[in-house]
């Protein structure tokens, strides 16, 4: 009666002729895929997160005299090696570095607690309140990438990081700038940026629409967002669960369809 968008479980549940070990099999995958599903949401701050609290702890051992500047100097290593973000044109650049990103959001948030610049003070409520590690947990309860950009991505990390936004428009010849380091270049490139994130991290939304349970099983799949896919891989994932649900499946997309049929 309504479309049904966990996949895993209509096939664990509904497949004619799946042995019931496969069917065991399905939902422990489907198990750990829908716990692991959030932690895919809030990879900058879980890995920013941690290097802060790294990052605080050996500097606070340090001061404390309890550790010595050699073991300071290993930390150094191997941190700078975890948080470093190399340019876009290094031959090392694979997009922006988790660590990297959420390690500078963390420590500007603190920085902007302690010592707010005007700047920080027009752009964030909490400039100033020198409960630095307050806002630091409150933005861990309360944020996932999305928002925690939107929220706390300052002017001083774009520029310290060199962000900038680009327009890619297909009809075009050329890539145009479209967000530089100015007041309304800096909002919309954080606006930018957290879609970008939101949609990295969002798979697309395929449900199933309709089954004919009494006449020749067929399954029929529809995507219902306009994120594109690719064609190659979606014919293989069609495969997949034709496999599993033993009959012909069908996937409508936004520009064409893939049909999967035949007898496995």
């Amino acid at each position: 009666p309504a479309p049904q968008e966990n996949l895993l479980y209509f096939i664990e549940k509904n497949a004619p002729h799946l042995e019931g070990w496969k069917r065991e099999i399905l939902r422990i995958v489907r198990k750990i895929s829908q716990y692991l599903y959030p932690q895919g949401q809030t990879k900058i701050m879980n890995e920013g997160f941690a290097c802060f609290v790294h990052y605080h702890i050996l500097h606070s051992l340090h001061a404390r005299g309890l550790i010595t500047d050699g073991t300071l100097l290993e930390f150094y290593a191997s941190h700078t090696a975890v948080t470093f973000q190399p340019d876009f044109d290094d031959p090392r650049y694979s997009g922006i570095n988790p660590y990297a990103l959420g390690f500078a959001v963390f420590q500007d948030i603190k920085r902007i607690c302690l010592a707010p610049t005007d700047e920080d003070r027009r752009w964030f409520s909490f400039a100033g309140d020198p409960d630095w590690r307050k806002q630091i947990h409150f933005a861990m309860r309360e944020f996932r990438d999305e928002s925690f950009i939107l929220q706390y991505l300052s002017p001083k990390v774009m520029r310290d990081l060199h962000l900038f936004a680009l327009s890619n428009d297909p009809d075009a010849t050329a890539y145009r700038v479209s967000a530089i380091h100015d007041d309304s270049g800096y909002q919309y490139l954080r606006q930018a940026f957290a879609r970008q994130i939101a949609e990295s991290t969002r798979p697309p939304d395929i449900q199933i629409v309709s089954v004919d349970r009494w006449g020749d099983r067929h399954l029929r799949l529809r995507q219902m967002d306009p994120q594109p896919l690719d064609q190659d891989e979606a014919q293989k994932t069609l495969h997949l669960i034709h496999t599993l649900w033993g009959y012909d499946v069908h996937l409508d997309m936004e520009e064409l369809s893939l049909s999967e049929s035949g007898t496995l």
